[in-house]
């Protein structure tokens, strides 16, 4: 009798153990609030002095303690401004603009130790994430006290309507710590980093274009945000036909830092131990 019990007591205890990883698979929602960065053509030096606000949504569904896919929609603010650089020439040059991200993320993360919710010596972990990144972006600059779109302006003598286009896409790639606060609440902290594939999320990419043609065809606003560079003290401007605007070999990156909370969907169902008279 004593060997049965323990029998039973052992497979209660394997069901109950089975239940809780099973359990695991399931829907997590929540939003996290942070803040953004861009680096490119006008952050070519790797600044850290022009921070956005940042945040979105999560829907994530864990496959098992270890491997989820999860869908992203963040908003991100990104800037950059010459006049903030050490760099002599950038200072001159005197290019800016800011713009309102707004991005989906489809992707895959991966814990390196398992999360069993509701179990503490299981509940943190640090993971890593990759994925595909889809947003659209509108840089735009302000001139003597207004805003303007600089993509519907040909700032490098695009033609019209052969502009670069606003909707874009990067590589996705991250890594954080995840940790379980409760059996349904955990905190993520996550920095993540896309690699875009175009090098205009700052309008700013190759170099600058014929004045003639772009007054003729967008007007003096045009002109102005093309090359609003300070003359030097012969009265010349950076911004002459053919010289170098931007860097097009290498296109532009921006960055995410933030903390989200998350409530987990799934259910615990382990099976009442009871002894047999």
């Amino acid at each position: 009798m004593l060997e049965m019990r323990f029998r039973i007591g052992g497979l209660i205890i394997y069901l109950c153990l089975a239940s809780s990883l099973y359990a695991q698979k399931g829907v997590e929602i929540g939003g996290w609030i942070g803040a953004s960065h861009y680096f490119g053509d006008l952050n070519n030096l790797y600044r850290l002095n022009e921070p956005g606000l940042a945040g979105g949504l999560i829907g994530r569904y864990n496959i098992d303690t270890r491997l989820s896919t999860q869908l992203l929609f963040n908003y991100a603010r990104l800037r950059g401004d010459d006049s903030k650089s050490n760099n002599l020439f950038d200072r001159r040059r005197n290019l800016s603009f800011f713009s309102d991200v707004i991005e989906i993320c489809p992707s895959i993360s991966l814990n390196f130790f398992p999360i069993i919710h509701g179990r503490p010596e299981n509940g943190i972990s640090p993971h890593i994430t990759t994925g595909l990144s889809l947003f659209y972006h509108e840089p735009k600059a302000n001139y003597q006290g207004q805003t303007y779109r600089l993509r519907s302006l040909g700032t490098e003598g695009q033609p019209t309507n052969q502009e670069y286009n606003s909707i874009a896409a990067a590589w996705f790639i991250g890594t954080g710590v995840k940790l379980d606060i409760s059996y349904r609440w955990s905190i993520n902290i996550d920095l993540n980093v896309r690699y875009a594939f175009s090098d205009y999320l700052d309008d700013v990419s190759q170099t600058y274009p014929n004045y003639g043609t772009l007054q003729s065809e967008r007007g003096t606003i045009a002109v102005a945000l093309s090359d609003p560079s300070i003359p030097s003290i012969t009265g010349e401007k950076v911004g002459r036909t053919g010289f170098q605007r931007g860097d097009s070999k290498d296109s532009d990156m921006f960055v995410t830092v933030g903390v989200g909370l998350l409530y987990f969907f799934g259910r615990l169902d382990c099976p009442s131990i009871s002894h047999p008279e």
